[in-house]
């Protein structure tokens, strides 16, 4: 109950405590990601996740900077969420509380060690990571930083804990009902796909990106290219990175050809149907490359007749995360805005700004694809239940 019942001021001192912390930690941090990264490297591992598991100064600040914007925003807990006074004088209001132990399981990326720790804490929940193996050293380094800043804090270091241990240690916090209260995975397909058949906790599912952009007839093509080679090209190995482009074949002789020759400027690989080819070099697609997510330095491209066509194409293989419509057309844009079930839907924008940072959040937990609770990025109000508070002065029921 000590989170639970903390007040802000604690809580705010406390994140403010860890991001110093921290901070006087980069050193150490960075020592011991440098020997994760030449572990995963000599193991052979994929560029984009060498990507996600490697740390630097910017990023270090970066996580020190999503500290201190979660201590300057509201507290969630105990916000009403609605109220009301029934006939009889009874009062009803539902208040936000923390969930209680949040577990996280993921993989890679120890920035989410210092976003989800600090989340959990001005949320009011106890925090058990489990991270990769992969990053290791890297996320208790960082715990270990952490912890120093909730002690000086006065806050209980547990408050935040790294689950380590082999690899049936996952197995027994998805097992652990009654002990822990929700868990959220957060990392690729089989991960995500194991915790949520195979947990016996509730799970808030976050899900993979297999993000869509879609040029309308009649977009500003300058326009176009910049958010199409943003959002490919800005961090390839990231959840809101674009993953196919569909291109309505009114504006494909015009704008294609300088998708193509910016995609190779860029070093990005182009994976088109005969269609596409027609327009420049791109590497045979198969229908199989229209469902990946590639996480890498490569995209799929389509032509498609109408807004009818592009739709039913991201009804087939969105994965629900993000997907954007570059558009002059109102029209266009409310009807793939109405009709695009994703957790995320853009107009003229990069998707790369699905983020909870971006959206004002101070970070993210993750981000959610499923339709429960939570959907989208995943910030503080995310992180707490409600119960209902009802007050009388004598009433009973008749």
């Amino acid at each position: 109950m000590t989170l639970a019942s903390a007040t802000r001021a604690a809580k705010d001192a406390a994140l403010l405590a860890m991001a110093d912390t921290l901070a006087k930690a980069e050193t150490a941090i960075l020592e011991a990601n440098e020997r994760d990264v030449g572990r995963a490297e000599a193991n052979g591992t994929s560029a984009a996740l060498i990507d996600r598991l490697r740390l630097n100064p910017d990023r270090i600040a970066g996580m020190v900077e999503g500290l201190h914007e979660l201590a300057a925003l509201p507290d969630p807990v105990g916000v009403v969420v609605r109220g009301w006074t029934n006939a009889n004088g009874v009062q009803v209001r539902q208040v936000r509380v923390p969930f209680g132990v949040v577990g996280i399981i993921y993989e890679a990326r120890p920035n989410v060690t210092a976003d989800a720790g600090g989340i959990c804490l001005k949320s009011g929940n106890a925090a058990l990571l489990r991270g990769s193996s992969s990053a290791a050293e890297s996320n208790a380094a960082v715990v270990e930083a952490l912890q120093a800043g909730l002690v000086e804090a006065g806050l209980p270091a547990e408050a935040i804990q790294l689950v380590p241990g082999p690899r049936e240690v996952t197995n027994e916090l998805m097992a652990a009902r009654g002990l822990v209260d929700v868990l959220i995975p957060r990392g690729g397909a089989g991960l995500i796909d194991n915790v949520v058949r195979n947990s016996q906790v509730p799970v808030i599912e976050t899900g993979v990106g297999n993000c869509h952009i879609f040029v309308d007839a009649g977009a500003d093509e300058q326009m176009a290219l910049d958010i199409v080679i943003n959002a490919k090209t800005q961090r390839p190995s990231v959840c809101n990175a674009a993953e196919t482009l569909l291109v309505h074949a009114e504006i494909a002789d015009s704008f294609l050809p300088k998708a193509l020759h910016a995609f190779a400027a860029n070093g990005v690989t182009a994976h088109g149907d005969s269609r596409v080819a027609a327009y420049g070099d791109v590497v045979p697609a198969e229908e199989t490359d229209f469902a990946k997510e590639y996480l890498s330095l490569d995209i799929a491209v389509a032509i498609v007749d109408s807004l009818d066509s592009a739709l039913q194409h991201i009804r087939r293989y969105s994965t629900g995360h993000s997907e954007t419509i570059i558009t002059e057309s109102q029209t266009s844009a409310a009807r793939f805005t109405s009709e695009v079930d994703a957790a995320a839907v853009l107009v003229n924008a990069s998707s790369r700004f699905v983020d909870g940072g971006e959206f004002g959040f101070g970070a993210e937990i993750g981000i959610s694809t499923q339709k429960l609770h939570a959907r989208g990025p995943m910030g503080l109000p995310e992180m707490t239940s409600t119960k209902y508070v009802v007050t009388g002065s004598g009433q009973i029921r008749q």
